[in-house]
């Protein structure tokens, strides 16, 4: 990113989800490599040279925890905790309200411990294009879209198809403007960016970026954790 050291650049840490696939374990606070998943993203964003403030939105139920584990870690990059809404979309709103008015934000999954460094800065020069980015990988399967009688209508080329990861980043005022102005739920910002006309960036994000949302993802990260050597 051009001119980096003059723009502000914010963090939204998303963590506000039910965690229901994860039967009775808040994903965020089950333990990864004997620490937090949620400390291990936050920790990401507090080492990064590129990241001015973090904002982290957890699940309302678990906010005191969290408030007690930021005062212990002592992130000073880490201005603020907050409970999320509803929605996904609602608790990235209640974020983007704590931000100090960055040039840029990243918006990421708390639920994604294996951020780098890399996908950050990628995502930040991907974003100078329109403003609006999104980690990606290509779909390695054949996917089939179906009607609600499950019959095949449709084969996609799959050369065309992206699974779409965090981090996503956008200007802050077209992020902003964007959950101000577009009300449908939606499953990613990239979303309600797209709803507003704005052509979004797809950047390589990474295969080991996964998103714990199951036990089994939970193991499979174990794994990941040691191969990576952490």
């Amino acid at each position: 990113m051009n001119n980096r050291e003059k723009q502000k650049v914010g963090a939204v840490i998303v963590a506000a989800g039910s965690s229901e696939r994860m039967g009775l374990v808040d994903k965020v606070t089950a333990l990864l490599g004997g620490k937090p998943i949620l400390a291990r993203v936050a920790d990401i964003f507090q080492d990064s040279y590129l990241v001015d403030q973090i904002v982290i939105v957890v699940n309302g139920i678990n906010l005191k925890p969290w408030e007690n584990l930021v005062k212990e870690k002592r992130w000073p990059k880490v201005s603020d905790i907050c409970a999320g809404g509803r929605r996904r979309q609602d608790s990235v709103a209640a974020g983007l309200d704590r931000l100090r008015s960055p040039e840029w934000v990243v918006i990421h999954d708390g639920a994604r411990p294996f951020l780098t460094e890399d996908l950050i800065e990628r995502g930040l020069k991907a974003a100078e294009e329109t403003g609006a980015a999104t980690a990606a990988v290509p779909v390695t399967d054949t996917i089939k879209v179906t009607g609600n009688d499950m019959f095949v209508r449709e084969t996609p080329e799959r050369r065309h198809l992206w699974a779409v990861q965090t981090p996503q980043v956008f200007r802050y005022e077209i992020i902003t403007s964007a959950h101000r102005q577009i009300k449908d739920e939606v499953t990613d910002c990239a979303s309600l960016v797209e709803q507003l006309g704005y052509r979004v960036k797809l950047y390589m994000g990474a295969y080991d970026n996964i998103k714990i949302t199951t036990p089994g993802d939970l193991a499979l990260a174990e794994v990941l954790l040691k191969k990576h050597g952490k």
